[in-house]
């Protein structure tokens, strides 16, 4: 009983891994609705705070201040670090950035269009799963093969249940059909008793 509860625990955790793995999936591709959106970090200049492989949650603000983590940049792979200075020109802020784990602030000033949001929180090492299951190979073992196994258990569950309404009902059917041969024998009895009695009294 104890290793049956064992492996459900198991089961239902591996169904939350592959949701929240698909979720991830998702919303790095989409915005997730109120504009926030899932970014991988593909380097260790800002460990401790964020390790490497994390999957960090960005929103935009109207607002940046110094000490905030932000995600900036319009390239394929944007990066992530903390707000070190800030500089206005012109009424217009310029910030300066800086990874937790560089020495120096990084050598170029970026400009409030070019951040994409300030990170919320972060995933430890989710990014690997993420990036893996992005390609081909590693979309089937992760996503599709878990899917196809839990659909068939949950059609393996429904068809269980299915043969066991139909063997109740089969049942039921098989023990109406003794009661009423049960009442036809008894009838049959009463008519015999009847005829018996009838014979005595001639």
């Amino acid at each position: 009983m104890l290793g049956m509860k064992f492996l459900k625990t198991i089961y239902y955790i591996f169904i939350a891994f592959v949701v929240i793995i698909a979720l991830l999936l998702i919303s790095s591709a989409f915005p997730i609705p109120g504009n926030f959106k899932a970014m991988t970090v593909l380097s260790g200049s800002m460990e401790p705070a964020i390790k490497m492989g994390s999957v960090v949650i960005v929103k935009p603000m109207d607002d940046y201040k110094i000490g905030d983590i932000i995600t900036f940049g319009k390239t394929k792979t944007p990066t992530t670090h903390r707000i070190h200075d800030i500089r206005i020109t012109e009424g217009s802020p310029s910030y300066a950035t800086k990874g937790d784990a560089n020495d120096t602030p990084d050598t170029k000033e970026i400009l409030q269009r070019d951040i994409i949001g300030k990170v919320l929180f972060s995933v430890p090492y989710a990014g690997y799963v993420v990036t893996f299951a992005q390609k081909p190979i590693g979309f089937m073992l992760i996503i599709v093969v878990p899917v196809t196994f839990i659909i068939y258990d949950e059609f393996r569950k429904v068809w269980k249940e299915i043969k066991k309404i139909r063997t109740k009902k089969k049942d039921k059917e098989q023990d109406e059909e003794i009661q009423d041969n049960k009442d036809e024998i008894d009838e049959l009895k009463k008519e015999i008793d009847e005829l018996r009695k009838g014979s005595d009294i001639e």
